[in-house]
This record gives structure tokens, C-alpha cells and sequence, in this order.
């Protein structure tokens, strides 16, 4: 019996992997929370959502970056279309790019910049943006365990 508790539990997590209900980084914004992945080194943000061929509802990713600067982010081997959300210091949403789509052209896909400096770069999927009625100003929440990020 011990055996199979142990081994419905090692399922469960499994199942859950990433969930933000069971301690995972998430994110909060506009009362929605999402379940996120973290690339916060130069090699995590390079690869990004590369090659992916869903985003689960409810997901996306979060990069955050050393400065808050000018960013520009492109869809290179990227097969999901998405929303690109720009997030100053202060997790205020600076700036947005609604619907891009996948890009399969390699180092001609285009850029999609911020208009305005940012730290934190969070990628959902296309349409969420629309759906929760975002707009510049309105802030991003973190986990508590992604507040100590660099």
C-alpha cells in the first residue's frame, strides 16, 4: 500500500509539473494567474518558446532580465502564436505586441520592440492580452519565490 501511495503521489507530480497551485512559479495579472516558466539567463531568453508546438492554457513564460532597458523580441523558430508583454521595474505593463504570429524564417523574422524601457517580458498565448482587457499601467504580480529574481 505504501508503494502505490508513493507512486500516485510521484504521478500526480508529474501531472502537475509547472502547476501554479502546487508551488510552481506564476505569475497574476488582471486577477488571471498563470503558470510560468523562467528564463532569466542569456541562454533561457535565446531559446525562449522555440520550437514548441503548443502553450498549455493557462501558461506562459516569464523572462526577466538584469536592466530594465529597451527590449525587442522576435519569433525565430517560434510555432506558436503570442502575446509579448513588457513590464518595467515596477511589473507596470509598459507596452504590448497582440497577436504575433510564428515565424519560420529564421534571422528574417522581425522584431517586435517595446515602446518603452523593461525588465520583465511575459509571453502568453495570442489572444490572452484582448481577453483579459489589458492595458499599459496595470501591473503584474509575481511569486514570491520570483520577487528575489535577479
Amino acid at each position: 500500500m505504501m508503494l502505490f501511495r508513493a507512486a500516485c503521489a510521484a504521478l500526480l507530480l508529474a501531472a502537475c509539473s509547472g502547476c501554479a497551485s502546487a508551488g510552481g512559479d506564476w505569475v497574476e495579472l488582471a486577477g488571471n494567474r498563470y503558470s510560468v516558466e523562467v528564463a532569466d539567463d542569456e541562454a533561457e531568453r535565446a531559446r525562449g518558446l522555440m520550437f514548441r508546438d503548443v502553450l498549455p492554457e493557462g501558461h506562459g513564460m516569464l523572462f526577466i532580465h538584469e536592466r530594465e532597458e529597451p527590449q525587442a523580441y522576435w519569433m525565430k523558430n517560434t510555432r506558436i502564436a503570442l502575446d509579448i508583454l513588457y513590464f518595467d521595474s515596477h511589473l507596470k505593463l509598459v507596452s504590448q505586441q497582440r497577436d504575433v504570429p510564428p515565424c519560420s524564417a529564421g534571422n528574417q523574422c522581425p522584431p517586435y520592440p517595446s515602446k518603452a524601457p523593461a525588465r520583465y517580458v511575459l509571453e502568453l498565448n495570442a489572444g490572452e492580452a484582448a481577453r483579459l482587457g489589458l492595458y499599459d499601467g496595470i501591473a503584474l504580480r509575481l511569486a514570491p519565490a520570483l520577487q528575489d529574481a535577479p
